[in-house]
């Protein structure tokens, strides 16, 4: 069903003088009454004296209707109908209807171009019904037909009249045997006895056959009977096996119940597996960013202390106390770095298990070393490096090696 077809349908029939208006969503859902009434209105609007039943309370009502319906159009208009279609009476009973109306209206069109001086008592005089005609004009074309084929075989016929005449007047003429006429009277006497008997024959056999069917239906009921108390002793027979059946059901049972749960705790395990691992890779991935912050924050360090090597003397005393409290804050930041390095190269998947604190502060390495303290420091520092052999930028190599001058000096300084 198109909507288009269904806005056809009701315009059509609007202008056909349908006396009910048709509304495009009464066919949405199966409408069997509007179906039958639009169908027993068309039929009438073709040919008025017409005359289906309109009965259509029951099924098999329906089906008459439609049928007879269907029948009417196809023997009076030669419009073929779709029965299935008209019974689901919905969208697609639309376009069965639309055939039958789109006919109507175009011979109400066709009309509708004559002159319109007529007037309607004139027209209802020369007005007659062809649809009532159709059958008589088929019977008169089938007797047309006899006629022509029994004229032909009269002529044929006629024209062996002539020989025909000949023998027919040479038999009239000729004396009637009784004997013959006699011997052909007995021989179809013969012929008539013999079929008779052949008939009582056959009702014989007919009453032979009766009772041998009857004899093999007995016997069927008996063995009917007898197949059903066999039935019946079976079923309220217990089978041997049916104990053991139900335990092992009951046992299949528990065990179906327990693998469901051993299923759902695999499936939790497996949710919480997951979770782990993507923890742990979010905290890998923290301190590789760690791991890069320090790198830059190193190699910044280290560019400014290139740029601050060529201070005064008293600005180096200061810097080289600094400088040796930062040294072993780096020191102890690239051990950190390497470490990481070689944990990452050796074990990406792996977990990391340690902290990403920094040393002590500047402040407080400050508070608690004098000047000795920091040579001494400075020596173990630097067997550390060898040890690990790290290497050290020029410029930390630098003020290591450089001595602090006296302090007399730095005192007259003063």
């Amino acid at each position: 069903m198109s909507f288009r077809d269904l806005r056809n349908f009701t315009e059509m029939m609007r202008a056909l003088g349908y006396p009910r208006l048709i509304s495009m969503e009464n066919f949405h859902t199966p409408n069997f009454m509007l179906v039958s009434e639009v169908l027993l209105w068309l039929v009438k609007r073709y040919e008025p004296q017409t005359d289906i039943p309109p009965d259509v309370e029951t099924e098999q009502d329906r089906v008459f209707f439609i049928k007879a319906v269907a029948q009417f159009m196809a023997t009076k208009a030669h419009i073929k109908l779709n029965t299935k279609r008209l019974y689901q009476a919905d969208g697609y009973a639309v376009k069965e209807l639309l055939k039958v109306t789109s006919v109507l209206y175009g011979a109400m069109n066709t009309k509708g171009v004559e002159r319109a001086d007529v007037s309607e008592e004139d027209s209802s005089k020369f007005k007659f019904d062809l649809g009532s005609k159709i059958a008589d004009l088929k019977a008169a074309r089938q007797l047309a037909s006899e006629i022509t084929s029994k004229g032909a075989s009269l002529y044929d016929l006629l024209g062996k009249e002539v020989e025909l005449r000949e023998a027919r007047t040479e038999s009239i003429a000729r004396p009637l045997e009784i004997n013959e006429a006699e011997k052909m009277m007995k021989i179809a006497i013969d012929c008539v006895l013999e079929q008779v008997q052949k008939t009582k024959d056959m009702l014989s056999n007919v009453a032979l056959d009766e009772a041998n069917l009857e004899a093999k239906i007995e016997k069927r009921k008996l063995e009917l009977e007898r197949s059903q108390k066999r039935l019946q002793t079976l079923q309220s027979v217990r089978p041997a096996f049916m104990d053991e059946y139900e335990k092992i059901e009951e046992q299949l049972q528990k065990q179906y119940s327990s693998y469901l749960e051993k299923f759902r705790n695999l499936t939790y395990m497996e949710q919480l597996l997951d979770d782990h691992r993507r923890t742990e890779q979010e905290m890998f991935e923290e301190a590789a960013n760690m791991l890069r912050l320090t790198q830059n924050r190193l190699k910044e360090e280290e560019q400014h202390l290139l740029k601050s090597g060529n201070n005064d003397d008293s600005d180096v005393e200061i810097q080289e106390d600094e400088g040796s409290d930062s040294e072993v804050e780096d020191r102890q930041i690239m051990k950190r770095c390497a470490t990481m390095q070689t944990l990452l190269q050796g074990r990406a998947g792996a977990r990391i298990v340690g902290t990403m604190q920094g040393g002590d502060t500047e402040e407080d390495e400050d508070s608690g070393d004098s000047e000795i303290d920091l040579d001494e420091d400075e020596d173990e520092e630097e067997d550390e490096m060898e040890d690990d052999s790290m290497e050290i930028s020029p410029s930390k190599s630098g003020h290591r090696a450089r001595k602090p001058e006296p302090l007399e000096e730095s005192d007259n300084d003063f």
